[in-house]
């Protein structure tokens, strides 16, 4: 691990591994500080609920290397103290039913980032794989409310149109939490050049992901790859308005795949990732240090990258958080 990396803090803006000790350590080997990890994709309120319940008990077993973060005074703490936060996050608002009230629940239990949509259509909005009919009348409350008490609103699943509006009825920043560009693969879950620019513009933020099937040369990219990616998204939304949203599925197999591609995990197939295999170089999240290097080995001054790896998150977590 360079010296640069390991004095830095490090931020994941998603992970969705599976949450267990090796994966804990493996989080704490790659020096990450904090990391948005996902508690919530097709369930409801209860059910989340109980995730909730067991991260909770997890970060208090592993407590010699984990801490959960409600601040960023928390997040700067955990570097101090060399643990890695815990950033409860959702990647659907299913959790939040018809019940606006559930949302400040869930901020009194530590939730920090909801993605409104994932993949499909909800009460809220619509996702990237449907037709796009927008932000709904109560999806405009939820977004208020979200504002209020200060939950980052994520839209990286989210379709154009829904996020479009979402964009302009926030109050706050905004984020596509882990996202690629259009201008370098085409899919559906890929962001334009117009949409990476509409939110920087409305003072949002971007989280790029390395999901193998996303990226220009799929599975067999490398973390060069990863960081030309980086550099793409930088230089359309400015370099205070990126960071790493890795989405690691660390010790997830074929059935967890399965689920997520269904809709409501249940129904209709989405979409078929077929094999998952992050870039050469960030296979694992212990790995996480190589991308530095990586950025170092392209030229980025010693500035960029802290921004880039960690410095731009904190900042945007603050503000929306508002401590």
């Amino acid at each position: 691990m360079s010296a640069l990396h390991s004095q830095s803090l490090v931020i994941d803006g998603l992970i969705i591994s599976k949450w267990d000790r090796s994966v804990f350590e493996d989080m704490r080997k790659g020096g990450i500080s904090a990391a948005n990890c996902t508690v919530s994709v097709w369930e409801g309120f209860q059910a989340t609920v109980d995730n909730i319940a067991t991260m909770k008990q997890a970060i208090r077993d592993n407590s010699d290397i984990l801490t959960l973060i409600r601040t960023t005074a928390d997040i700067e703490q955990a570097k101090k103290d060399n643990k890695t936060g815990i950033i409860l996050g959702f990647q659907n608002a299913a959790a939040f039913e018809d019940n606006l009230g559930y949302i400040e629940a869930f901020w009194d239990m530590g939730v920090r980032v909801v993605q409104l949509c994932y993949n499909t259509q909800n009460l809220i909005g619509t996702g990237c794989y449907e037709r796009d009919g927008g932000l709904s009348g109560y999806g405009h409350e939820v977004v208020a409310e979200m504002n209020r008490t200060g939950i980052l609103v994520d839209l990286s699943h989210v379709g154009p149109k829904t996020s479009e509006e979402t964009i302009l009825a926030s109050k706050k920043p905004v984020t596509y939490s882990h996202c690629l560009p259009m201008g370098l693969k085409e899919h559906p879950r890929n962001k334009t050049d117009e949409q990476l620019r509409f939110i920087a513009d409305h003072g949002g933020f971007v989280g790029v992901t390395m999901f193998p099937p996303f990226l220009k040369r799929g599975t067999d990219a490398t973390v060069v790859d990863y960081v030309e990616a980086l550099d793409y998204i930088g230089d359309i939304v400015g370099w205070d308005n990126v960071g790493v949203g890795t989405d690691f599925t660390q010790g997830y197999d074929r059935p967890f795949f399965d689920w997520i591609t269904h809709d409501k995990g249940r129904h209709r197939r989405l979409t078929d990732f077929g094999t998952v295999q992050n870039p050469e170089g960030m296979r694992k999240i212990g790995d996480w240090p190589n991308l530095t290097a990586a950025m170092e080995a392209a030229g980025w001054s010693t500035e960029k990258i802290q921004k880039t790896i960690g410095g731009n998150w904190l900042r945007t977590f603050k503000t929306v958080w508002g401590a």
